[in-house]
């Protein structure tokens, strides 16, 4: 048999009982409730009552207010008239069974319009500018007799209400009296009633419940379960239900184990792959260190050689100059001298310094990785004043607009920082519009909710702007966005990238071309040490 058809006959017997206890109580809870309604019609005129009071006591002192201030546009908005008469209605309504209190509330009534009519005068004389008639009014006490008489007529009504509700509670509570009496009556047969069907259901149950419990909690803690439990009822359901959760726990810690063997294998890869990695960039670094120092001695001895031959043309065409050849022979040896082979050593010179700056550029590079900070508490409003003074003059050649907001202190490299910085708005300078005023902005914004341990600065220019292709190569070097609008090779924002990297943080970019970009980068807040990358 199922649960359910047990309880129900089991629930069918008291039930029974308890409608035969329950329809002597029928009378007396009609009766009480009767005199409970009758208490809460004489409560809920005094609530009435006051309803009424409260508005007109806050209109007059509104329009006392509007006097003394002399307020012309103060009017009473007729909302509130129109709630008065609907709430004097209702009063009406709640006392249509005393003819007293209706006279009153008509009385009332006739009160509220007179304030009202007076109130609607003084308003016209404010708009008017009759402000000395107003105060003449209120010389007279005119609306304070009608105050006055208002209250009185409330008190009175409020007064003969209170005696009202007084004797109805008192009913009530008679009437309560009774119902409580024959409301015990019911309990008692009900408790015992329901003592007697409880005994009766659980009586077969609560063997078989203990177990249920017993697997139930040898579910917890991932321990065998007990043989499954008979029948064909909702206990035996929910055994099983909790047998068959046994098996999927099991099967699903066989995967979790399995999976963390995966998981703990492919970190074990990926921290090997990681040191390669960085021992790669380690030897990448030094090798480029190596070639560019070894190209260095090669440029030199082409730049001296290259003087060396510029001296020699000197010389040759200031002997050609002193020879006794023809004049025609002359200029054509000179300008053999000046244009083929002077435009030949422009151009080795031009090739020349432009491999020594790559070669430079390089160097930069190499070292940017292998340089060994010192990290201490680092006030970046300082640096970045002391980056702004050393570019005063192309500050003031392009009539750029700074503005350096609150910077908090970061823990990281003070020389390394200004470099930063010095990259990035040496950026914004080099790359804003001819056509209109510039401006640039250095400040901070908010950590990411749930990170508390970086700083995010940003610089902001309304220059130029990054075409959006380019985005994807910003930060790789030797990288020339705007051909040859300022002088470099290209590497500052890669020297950004590393040293922002070796101090934990990262940097990244948002760009409009035509409108300005932003760059923005992360630094560890002050004394947040960051192992070198």
């Amino acid at each position: 048999m199922r649960l359910t058809t047990k309880g129900l006959l089991l629930i069918a017997i008291p039930t029974l009982v308890e409608v035969a206890l329950l329809s002597g109580l029928v009378k007396a809870q009609n009766d009480a409730e009767q005199a409970e309604q009758w208490s809460l019609r004489s409560k809920d005129v005094l609530r009435q009552t006051s309803a009424i009071l409260d508005p007109v006591l806050i209109e007059s002192v509104r329009m006392r207010g509007a006097v003394l201030k002399n307020e012309r546009t103060s009017i009473t908005p007729v909302t509130l008239w129109i709630d008065l008469d609907r709430r004097i209605d209702r009063l009406v309504d709640l006392v249509a069974d005393n003819p007293v209190q209706v006279e009153r509330a008509a009385q009332i009534r006739q009160t509220v319009q007179a304030y009202r009519q007076w109130s609607d005068r003084v308003q016209d004389l404010l708009r008017t500018g009759r402000r000395e008639d107003v105060l003449d009014r209120f010389r007279n006490q005119a609306s304070i007799d009608v105050v006055d008489r208002f209250r009185a007529q409330l008190a009175a009504f409020q007064n003969e209400e209170l005696r009202t509700d007084a004797i109805r509670s008192a009913q009530a509570a008679e009437a309560l009296a009774q119902q409580q009496q024959l409301t015990a009556a019911v309990v008692v047969g009900a408790l015992v009633m329901t003592a007697l069907a409880v005994f009766l259901f659980t009586r077969g149950l609560r063997g078989r419940l203990a177990r249920l419990s017993d697997n139930a909690e040898r579910l917890a803690e991932s321990a065998p379960l007990g043989p499954p439990s008979a029948g064909d009822d909702e206990i035996a359901e929910l055994d099983e239900i909790l047998h068959d959760t046994s098996r999927r726990l099991l099967e699903s810690e066989r995967l979790r184990a399995r999976f963390q063997s995966d998981l703990a294998r492919r970190a074990d890869e990926l921290t090997r792959t990681n040191e390669t990695l960085h021992q790669q960039t380690q030897e990448n670094e030094m090798f480029i260190y190596s070639v560019s120092h070894d190209l260095r001695a090669p440029l030199v001895n082409l730049q001296g050689f290259s003087k060396e031959l510029t001296h020699a043309c000197d010389d040759l065409r200031a002997g050609v100059r002193a020879s006794s050849l023809a004049p025609e022979e002359r200029e054509r040896i000179e300008r053999v001298i000046d244009e083929d082979i002077g435009e030949a050593l422009r151009f080795l010179q031009s090739a020349v310094l432009r491999a020594a700056h790559i070669i430079d550029s390089l160097l930069r590079l190499s070292r940017v990785g292998r340089v060994e900070y010192r990290r201490q508490e680092v006030d970046v409003g300082a640096v970045v004043r002391h980056v702004l003074d050393a570019m005063q003059a192309s500050i003031r050649h392009c009539r750029a607009q700074i503005v350096v907001e609150e910077l908090p202190p970061v823990w990281g490299d003070p020389t390394a920082l200004e470099q930063i910085f010095a990259n990035l708005i040496g950026n914004a300078i080099n790359y804003l519009d001819p056509q209109r005023s510039g401006r640039i902005e250095i400040g901070a914004l908010p950590a990411p909710p749930g990170v508390h341990s970086l700083r995010i600065f940003y610089v902001k220019d309304n220059g130029l702007g990054i075409p959006a292709g380019a985005m994807p190569r910003l930060f790789n070097a030797f990288q020339r966005l705007h051909g040859n609008i300022a002088a470099g090779e290209g590497i500052g924002l890669a020297l950004v990238r590393r040293m922002v990297e070796r101090h934990g943080g990262r940097v990244w970019a948002e760009s409009t071309e035509g409108e300005g970009t932003t760059f923005y980068l992360s630094l560890p807040e002050a004394a947040k040490q960051v192992v070198a990358a």
